[in-house]
């Protein structure tokens, strides 16, 4: 019978194999949701800085 006790050494291994992957799927669908979260405030520093930059063009446009 030294062969049922290596089935369920298999078994247990395999189902922490599982357990495993369904953490990374977790982990990568809060990835992707900090990777949105993170661009969408990029882009509103970009769009901050884009204004800033219009804001001293006009300000430093000598008048006639």
């Amino acid at each position: 019978m030294t062969r049922g006790n290596q089935r369920e050494m298999d078994r247990a291994k395999a189902a922490k194999k599982q357990a495993n992957k369904s953490k990374l799927k977790e982990s990568n669908t809060s990835l992707t949701k900090r990777k949105e979260a993170d661009a969408e405030v990029l882009r509103a520093k970009q769009k901050k800085n884009e204004e800033k930059k219009v804001a001293e063009a006009t300000a430093a446009k000598p008048s006639k």
